[in-house]
């Protein structure tokens, strides 16, 4: 026979309020509540580990310690019109 989990005042209250907000009807909405919730937790631990590991924020460029950025804005204003083409 399994072992039943005990479930402290705090797990309960959390999982009452994750069956509020989601409203789950039915084993997929379950299963889709489940990886929604999974998937934003992993999502900010990679995000965590990444900045741990390079030294900086996603949106921290100034205690950015290389010279190696992406140059986006300058790619963005070039463009290519076929009428300017010299033939």
């Amino acid at each position: 026979m399994a072992r039943q989990r005990k479930m402290n005042e705090e797990r309960r209250s959390l999982i009452n309020q994750l069956l509020a907000t989601y409203k789950p009807e039915d084993a997929e909405s379950v299963q889709s509540m489940l990886k929604d919730l999974l998937g934003d937790t992993l999502q900010g631990m990679l995000e965590a580990k990444l900045e741990e590991n390079l030294g900086y924020s996603k949106y921290d460029y100034k205690s950015k310690e290389t010279d190696n950025i992406r140059q986006i804005s300058l790619v963005s204003k070039i463009r290519f019109y076929p009428c300017m083409r010299k033939e």
